[in-house]
């Protein structure tokens, strides 16, 4: 991977280059003060403040550009407002054509605009994280603060872009007024509901919300999806067009993230009962559960490498092979084998097609709408985690079709099978598989003006010189990453290999595939040995374990909400993702049976407390991986959504596979013994962060 310095060189717009952020000389600069300090020449006081002026300088220069540039767009939009404000008859279509392709023009000079912010924030702010991981001092949290608030300040112009925003909205205003609508007199202001025709409005209002980038809930589920993107936006042309989006294709990819869940949790509740049914102990609901969790191990690599040449036809192959595994789980009880029951759930994880899911959002998914879809993703999935208990809880009847049993444990297979039937029916009929000619050229291009306008609504994910608030685990993730890129220039391609795409991993980021690992394995004990551990202690029926977990299921995404809206807000990422280890690591102590009898509110209580910090974890976790992994990893079939998949998948392996292994001891022995490798994965993760945390600063 090149440089970011080689890279900020090449995506700059040839006409500002002068106006860019001099990242090489500040780079230099950085080398020469630590040498001057090491051998006494200067000491640690003049360099701050040196450098620091060193930042007023190029900030300054950017700043006034912009100013200058925002002078001509409001100058040109200005004569245009005066031609189309000119008194006349009826105006020629010709003319009004004329003056939307003007304003249009205006647009794209302000993508261009909006592209020179991007590179310039992105520079400052990795300048700055050098400095901080260099010297040991966190100048980008004083200098922001100085900067940002103060009267005078030349950062609220990036932070606030109030002339941006101006321009915007004459730009929306005009072009909106320029449309047919019918002899309507009502301007945008009067119908701020109305939706804009014009991509150029979108394509600008899709760079705004990049350069602003605030946390919200719609931005931290998308980044909990694990969607990449390339870090830089690159001045080649979108490509997806959006003619060429099916919404319907993504409905039925989003309907098949539900339905997977779905089939995923639907057995949990009776698992232990389908177990006893056939001769086994009760505890072997760990294997049943889990077989399903081991074949996706597989599917998700054979389905990611799939989905680089369709994503039609492993859809209909994992419709096709849920529908046999789910036959296969329902006809276990009447030919009376645990072989056929754990078959089935074999065939229902190899027909796990959540990395083409992922898949398709992010390469066939408009720009504009990929935040949404992604959000669509994980919310698909806590609605799939919740509904399956819960439907299970409705599936309590027992009767006899000639030799078929139908009952609470077979239910849920003749269901789903069902129902993977049905939606392979619609698969069949509506979905369109996207043309592959983007992805084919998707390829490095010389830079063109043309090729630029259309290109500057790729954005970074990355937020811009964000005040205290910046997330200080992914500038020193990303400096971990810069410096191996400098030392070792490679290959432009996604990682060819597992083995490869470990090699991209930073310390950092292993640090955050370990918490993965671990919040999964903790989550999935929680679930697999609830209906086993409540019918021991409390005798609850089916239907109060699926309430129990539909329940847990329901608090996914209100606790999504108060995260992404409030609480990351107010609160750096690492310092959230450490307290929510810390609990819970508080709510697996809270689970274990020591001295007293073991009550229902103890075991609800320290249940939902494991769940919830659980959740806030992965939410944050997600966010993190999705903004410090490798550009490499955001696409190809050994991507950063597939090894994050993997990495959970294989926890929830081995989570079950301790469930069954432990109830050998006997089902009173089963909640501590499975409850102590999680608190030392707990722990384990805790030292881990602190550790890495304390060798970065």
């Amino acid at each position: 991977m090149v440089a970011f310095g080689k890279k900020l060189k090449e995506r700059q717009i040839q006409e500002w280059q002068g106006y860019y952020i001099n990242y090489k000389l500040m780079k230099k600069k950085v080398k020469q003060y630590a040498q001057q300090i090491e051998v006494g020449i200067q000491d640690r006081r003049h360099v701050l403040k040196d450098f620091s002026r060193m930042l007023d300088n190029q900030i300054e220069k950017i700043v006034l550009f912009l100013l200058e540039q925002q002078g001509l767009l409001a100058s040109r939009l200005a004569m245009l407002a005066e031609h189309n404000n000119t008194p006349q008859q009826q105006p020629e279509i010709s003319q009004i054509s004329e003056l939307r392709e003007a304003y249009r023009a205006v647009g794209q000079h302000l993508l261009k605009l909006l592209f020179f912010v991007e590179i310039n924030a992105i520079g400052l702010r990795k300048i700055l994280k050098k400095f901080d991981k260099r010297f040991g001092y966190r100048l980008t949290n004083s200098y922001v603060k100085t900067r940002a608030n103060h009267p005078y300040s030349q950062l609220q112009q990036v932070f606030k872009h109030v002339g941006i925003g101006a321009v915007v909205g004459a730009i929306s205003r005009n072009l909106h007024e320029l449309q047919d609508r019918q002899g309507s007199y009502l301007s945008i202001y009067d119908q701020p509901a109305l939706p804009l025709q014009d991509p150029v409005i979108d394509s600008i209002k899709a760079a705004v919300d990049r350069l602003t980038h605030s946390t919200n809930f719609l931005n931290f589920l998308a980044q909990h999806a694990l969607i990449m993107q390339d870090e830089l936006p690159t001045p080649v042309e979108e490509q997806v067009d959006d003619q060429k989006y099916h919404f319907m294709s993504l409905l039925l990819n989003l309907v098949n993230t539900f339905l997977y869940m779905v089939n995923t949790y639907i057995v949990v509740p009776t698992a232990d009962d389908y177990s006893l049914s056939l001769g086994a102990a009760a505890t072997v609901c760990g294997i049943v559960i889990g077989a399903m969790a081991v074949a996706q191990v597989f599917s998700s690599v054979y389905f990611s490498a799939w989905s680089n040449k369709s994503y039609f036809k492993p859809l209909i192959f994992s419709s096709v092979v849920l529908f046999v595994g789910n036959i296969l789980y329902a006809l276990a009880y009447d030919l009376d084998s645990i072989a056929v029951l754990l078959i089935g759930r074999l065939f229902c994880g190899l027909g796990s097609a959540r990395a083409v899911n992922r898949r398709y959002i992010s390469d066939c998914v408009p720009l504009k709408t990929r935040m949404q879809a992604s959000a669509g993703f994980v919310s698909a999935s806590a609605l799939g985690m919740a509904c399956g208990p819960a439907l299970a809880g409705l599936l309590q009847t027992n009767f006899k079709i000639y030799k078929l049993t139908f009952n609470q444990n077979t239910l849920p297979g003749w269901v789903m099978a069902v129902t993977w039937l049905i939606y392979l029916i619609w698969l069949g009929i509506s979905f369109k598989e996207p043309s592959r000619e983007t992805e084919e050229n998707h390829l490095p291009q010389e830079s063109n003006a043309a090729a630029e306008n259309d290109a500057l609504e790729n954005g970074l994910k990355q937020p811009l010189l964000t005040s205290s608030e910046d997330k200080q685990q992914d500038e020193d993730s990303e400096q971990e990453r810069d410096e191996s890129e400098e030392a070792s220039p490679e290959s432009h391609g996604p990682a060819t290999s597992i083995r490869s795409a470990y090699r991209l991993l930073t310390p950092s980021v292993k640090v955050q595939l370990l918490i993965y690992f671990m919040l999964k394995y903790v989550m999935e004990i929680l679930i697999s040995e609830s209906s086993v551990v409540t019918t021991y202690y409390f005798q609850w029926s089916t239907s109060s374990v699926a309430i129990f977990l539909a329940s847990l299921g329901l608090t996914v995404l209100p606790v999504n909400i108060v995260i992404g809206n409030y609480i990351s807000n107010m609160f750096e990422d690492r310092q959230i993702l450490l307290a929510s280890e810390i609990i819970v690591c508080v709510g697996v102590l809270l689970s274990f049976h020591i001295i007293i009898p073991y009550s229902v509110p103890q075991y609800v209580c320290s249940g939902l407390i494991l769940f919830v910090s659980a959740e806030v974890l992965e939410g944050v976790n997600l966010a993190l991986l999705s903004r410090v992994m490798s550009s490499r990893l955001s696409r190809g079939t050994f991507n950063g959504g597939l090894l994050s998949t993997e990495a959970g998948t294989i926890a929830r392996v081995v989570a079950d596979g301790t469930i069954t292994l432990a109830g050998y001891l006997g089902e009173s022995k089963l909640l501590n013994v499975t409850l102590l490798p999680s608190l030392f994965i707990c722990i384990s993760s805790i030292f881990a962060t602190c550790f890495t945390y304390n060798s970065l600063y």
